[in-house]
């Protein structure tokens, strides 16, 4: 699990207070091949993207019938500013899909 693995879903759930599902991608990399760091999680949330999109995650996942959909990024490390223009990026195009993008780092994910 965890964005290295591109082809997996690292978690699914619904956000108790606001409903919404939540998929939980897991970043426990380090950053020192940034460039080769961002294209792994391009790549781990187009599969995201591309799961919610197809309606696999209704088969897959059916408490998210009907439900709002955001990608949650946990990030173990700080993250470079690469990253953050990454994420203002990623986060626009998201949004013009329907959906959330947000992300958490260190002891923020609890």
């Amino acid at each position: 699990m965890g964005v290295q693995n591109t082809n997996e879903v690292d978690i699914i759930g619904i956000n108790k207070e606001t409903g919404i599902c939540t998929l939980t991608i897991i970043d426990s990399l380090d950053w020192r091949n940034e460039e080769e760091h961002l294209l792994l999680l391009q790549e781990k949330i187009n599969v995201y993207l591309s799961f919610i999109e197809s309606g696999e995650i209704y088969t897959t996942y059916t408490p998210s019938k009907g439900r709002k959909f955001e990608i949650k990024i946990c990030f173990k490390e700080s993250i470079p500013d690469s990253c953050i223009l990454f994420l203002q990026q990623a986060s626009k195009i998201i949004a013009d899909a329907g959906f959330f993008l947000t992300y958490s780092v260190g002891l923020e994910n609890e």
